[in-house]
């Protein structure tokens, strides 16, 4: 005897698997094609440019709706969300990287032969920001709204983690608490969009941790980025510093994380909105 799924089940898995496809597709060609930019560029700039073509793909695939409704809407509310997501993010990395610093625990030295640029600081800024949204859009846009409303926030939320973390497991210098630490922001970053509504908290908390931890002088997921003409020499061990692969792979990153998500839950002034593709799901509730 055998078992037929549900037609709603069978649509959910249709629309996130193509998707993925679209997604996966779409990093291979924009990755090839921007290759020669520099690795750093054409990681940023392909994971955005697939992102965004496999979302406006699927919206307008199934949804017969453009790409600023997968939560992209430019409004009062995605500004206030914008910037709490910011000062969240820039507020958490300074509190894991000031302190050391002020308890002797690390110090900031000169790098050698490098120099600071303004310009060189704009132009990361510039990669981190289309890093961002790219990556908000890869796994906290169409494919994991489309889950979200058929299985909830716990059992959507958890896996995409986990998928978010496998995709930095290629990194240089990737630990294990790297990747954990990595899943956790993976949670604090899905539940942002589901405690807001749209992509722009969760986008802010992205650009604003991922900008400071260079301006600081310190590795960001194995990538370094020498643009203060500085860099951040740890006297702690790697459990706490988190090694060459930089912040994200020592404790106090998870305990930082943690903080941050009960700031999410309980305390920060989010302005929620309604989510074009979980429209149903909030009226059902």
């Amino acid at each position: 005897m055998t078992t037929r799924l549900p037609d709603k089940a069978l649509a959910t898995i249709l629309r996130v698997g193509v998707f993925v496809i679209l997604a996966i597709a779409g990093l291979y060609v924009f990755g090839w094609a921007l290759f020669p930019f520099g690795y750093l560029v054409a990681s940023a700039l392909s994971v955005f440019a697939a992102a965004a073509a496999a979302n406006a793909l699927a919206m307008r695939i199934y949804e017969q709706a453009s790409l600023v409704e997968t939560g992209l809407h430019w409004t009062p509310a995605s500004a206030r969300n914008l910037l709490v997501g910011l000062g969240s993010g820039i507020a958490a990395a300074v509190l894991i990287l000031a302190g050391p610093l002020v308890a002797g625990a690390a110090e900031l030295v000169k790098a050698p032969g490098a120099e600071a640029q303004a310009s060189s600081i704009l132009m990361l800024l510039v990669i981190l920001i289309f890093g961002g949204i790219g990556e908000e859009l890869l796994f906290h846009g169409y494919g994991f709204q489309v889950l979200l409303g058929a299985v909830g926030p716990v059992a959507a939320i958890l896996p995409v983690s986990v998928l978010f973390a496998l995709a930095h497991s290629g990194n240089l210098n990737v630990s294990t608490l790297g990747l954990i630490n990595t899943g956790l922001w993976g949670v604090v970053l899905g539940y942002a969009f589901w405690r807001s509504g749209d992509l722009w908290l969760p986008i802010g908390l992205h650009v604003g941790w991922n900008w400071m931890l260079p301006l600081f002088g310190t590795n960001l997921s194995g990538f370094t980025m020498n643009v203060t003409g500085y860099v951040m020499r740890w006297h702690a061990g790697p459990l706490w510093s988190g090694g060459d692969y930089g912040p994200e792979g020592g404790l106090l990153t998870s305990a930082v994380v943690v903080v941050l998500f009960v700031w999410l839950a309980f305390k920060a002034p989010v302005r929620r909105q309604r989510p074009f593709l979980l429209r149903e799901r909030r009226q059902a509730e």
